[in-house]
């Protein structure tokens, strides 16, 4: 009998009876079939399954292989006694038939041929001898009848299979394999002294329009024009994994489920090289052998399954990529790419993959979605915006999913000026209202660059200036310590939990004593909140959806926003952005800056005051000389007209320093405007080298 007896759950399989396994071990149970040389890991998935009494399958828990290394004590595999048995349970790996003794049944294998088979290598088995071979007495109540037919590579990796499904795993094993991993450590991939795992090779019916790497060896993106369509398409690439590799990969996901169980130094340690670490482990409990590039293969697939984002992680690696849109079961993905625009790509999902992966981004993203429950929005961890729907309930083509992109530094002003969303002189009015405390709003359509805008200008804020934002998804970025980030948050299930919107926030906000509140996006009750909080003297910036100045006073006056038109006018600025065609290329820009004047008390029409326009022949941006700001600003200070101007010169170089010398860090541009808050003079004196300043900050 086993020294371990078989494991007490539902399905477990019964040890059979000894002496009926003796004599099935002399019935020519070691024949071998000719032509069957390769081993596979799941002839079929039966082999790592068990079944239960209903016939349901029910995947094994991992245990530790029968079948140690050749420099591993038996006993530590079986028992864990003190005694010391052979090196090997085999004759051909280093046992013998006379070290074997009583605990070996011998077995006959007429036809074997008169060379052995390397199994070690090939199949993941000990080798076998060149004649025969002895069963170990320990695997005898593994045996079955179907077995008297199998090939004895087969034969032993059956056994390996059920003595995983059966055995509890030995302590003592466990340990000297964690030591082992640790003594040689993990090689990971690098393409200079290992080469290319893949090369995108370009389909017939296309013609190569360009290519880049993702992850360099690994994933790579072909741009080909359909010849038949005439359109371009997202073609990637990724390593081919040959069958014995899939089935091998199958395998270890499954396996990796059960001994992801980490220890506190684990936990604290990388998550990649823990989880390569474990997946030596496996191989080594197998007794497999591969060659170096099959292992690269299987580390760039278990990453990129267990802590990337599955088929569409190279999607969420590649920086090219704005938004990613699945629309449905076995329809391909299609993305916003920054060169190529809207562009379909060689990607698609089953259902049972997609539901997966929805539920995947769903459980990250710290949410829970059902056919109950089938839509979501949520932030991703890397902040990016996901919009979600599962099942055919909402969405008739099945699961659905959008997300888009959102950049882990944040864009700064400099970056707005190098991509001509802004010029100079309009980030420095931004950046004097700002600092004078003066509320602005962000319209525009979708993809416009709003929360992008308001981002990057709210890096003015005064230093100690106390902050709250409040958003429904997690979008802005700021480098300010004394900041409030806030998000809403929904029912965790009926009658559990309260729903916390933008509203509520908003509220509690009014009763944090800050000087800036920023809204991520105003569209329902909160802009009543949002305007009472301008006209009691707090500084807010927002967004909305609007086409244009008039657009959007019609939308904050209609409901469901429903602000009154008096109140309207304590909004200070509107900034007009546009997502518009600059030749073939489609860019951002700012399409006007707008000052909200007053309301005309004949008409009761609101007065605006255009203090800057775009011009798209030119593509330029021009100051038409008149801001009520500026103005205010100047009665506000006391200066006079030099002095304004000389404040607005000062800060004009500083934004022309740092695109000059390329300092578009968020971080080390936030410094630099913090520093000009609390020392003018020394930012001023420093302009030929900011970047002293940042890291003095």
């Amino acid at each position: 009998m086993s020294p371990y007896p078989a494991r007490k759950r539902p399905g477990a399989r019964p040890s059979a009876p000894v002496p009926k396994l003796f004599a099935l071990a002399g019935k020519g149970a070691v024949t071998r079939h000719p032509g069957a040389d390769v081993f596979r890991m799941s002839e079929r998935r039966d082999e790592f399954m068990h079944h239960d009494d209903d016939s349901r399958k029910i995947p094994h828990e991992p245990l530790e292989s029968p079948f140690p290394d050749d420099d591993q004590q038996v006993s530590d595999t079986f028992s864990g006694a003190p005694e010391q048995h052979p090196a090997g349970l085999l004759p051909g790996d280093g046992a013998t038939e006379a070290s074997a003794g009583a605990d070996a049944v011998p077995g006959t294998a007429s036809d074997l041929p008169a060379t052995s088979y390397n199994y070690r290598s090939e199949l993941g088995v000990p080798d076998l001898p060149d004649t025969e071979f002895t069963v170990p007495k320990e695997l005898l109540p593994y045996l079955e009848p179907s077995d008297t037919a199998a090939e004895p590579g087969n034969l032993l990796a059956s056994i390996l299979v059920r003595l995983r499904t059966l055995v509890p795993a030995a302590p003592a094993v466990a340990k000297g394999t964690a030591a082992l991993q640790k003594k040689e450590g993990v090689e990971e991939y690098d393409p200079r002294r290992h080469g290319y795992l893949v090369r995108a090779a370009v389909p017939p019916d296309y013609a190569e329009i360009d290519r880049y790497w993702i992850e360099e060896g690994l994933s790579e993106v072909c741009i080909g024009r359909n010849r038949n369509t005439n359109q371009d398409e997202y073609l990637l690439s990724e390593p081919v994994l040959s069958e014995f590799e899939y089935e091998l990969l199958e395998r270890i996901f499954e396996d990796l489920r059960d001994v992801l169980i980490l220890s506190e130094d684990e936990m604290a340690g990388d998550r990649r090289r823990v989880l390569f670490e474990k997946v030596q482990g496996l191989l080594k409990e197998y007794g497999l052998v591969l060659d170096r590039d099959s292992i690269f293969k299987l580390q760039y697939y278990i990453e990129r399954n267990f802590l990337g984002w599955s088929r569409i992680n190279a999607l969420m690696k590649d920086p090219m990529i704005e938004d990613i849109s699945c629309d449905g079961i076995g329809i391909p993905i299609f993305l916003y790419h920054r060169r190529y625009r809207n562009i379909k790509t060689n990607i698609f999902f089953e259902e049972s993959a997609l539901n997966s992966l929805a539920i995947t981004l769903a459980q990250r993203s710290g949410k829970h979605i059902s056919v109950g429950n089938p839509m979501l929005d949520a932030t991703l961890p890397d902040g990016s915006r996901l919009q979600l729907t599962l099942g055919t309930e909402v969405t008739t083509r099945g699961t659905s999913f959008t997300i888009r992109k959102f950049r882990e530094v944040p864009f700064t002003p400099v970056e707005l000026i190098q991509s001509g969303t802004f010029d100079i002189e309009a980030l420095v009015y931004f950046w004097m209202a700002i600092e004078n405390n003066r509320s602005l709003i962000f319209i525009g359509g979708t993809a416009s660059g709003k929360t992008t805008s308001l981002n990057a200008v709210s890096l003015f804020i005064p230093p100690l200036a106390k902050v709250v934002s409040i958003e429904d998804t997690r979008e802005i970025t700021l480098y300010h310590e004394n900041w409030i980030a806030s998000v809403t948050r929904e029912a965790v299930s009926e009658g559990l939990g309260a729903t916390i919107s933008m509203f509520d926030l908003l509220k509690a906000a009014m009763r944090q004593r800050p000087e800036y509140i920023l809204v991520g996006e105003v569209r329902g009750q909160e802009a009543q909140t949002l305007f009472q909080a301008m006209n009691t003297g707090h500084t807010t910036f927002s967004t909305m959806h609007a086409g244009g100045v008039d657009a959007a006073i019609h939308r904050l006056e209609s409901s469901p926003l429903n602000v009154p038109r008096n109140m309207i006018q304590a909004l200070d600025v509107v900034s007009v952005q546009a997502l518009i065609y600059q030749g073939r290329e489609r860019v951002r820009r700012c399409q006007e800056i707008v000052e909200v004047a007053g309301i005309d008390p004949i008409t009761g029409n609101l007065q605006v005051n255009n203090v800057f326009e775009y011009d798209p022949v030119s593509d330029t941006f021009s100051f038409t000389g008149r801001s009520r700001i500026y103005n205010e600003i100047i009665e506000f200070r006391g200066w006079t007209r030099e002095q304004l101007d000389e404040e607005i010169g000062a800060r004009r170089r500083i934004l022309e320093a740092m695109r000059d010398q390329g300092i578009t860090d968020y971080i080390a541009v936030s410094r630099i405007i913090q520093a000009y808050a609390i020392d003018r003079m020394k930012v001023i004196d420093a302009l030929d080298d900011l970047s002293a300043i940042a890291r003095m900050y």
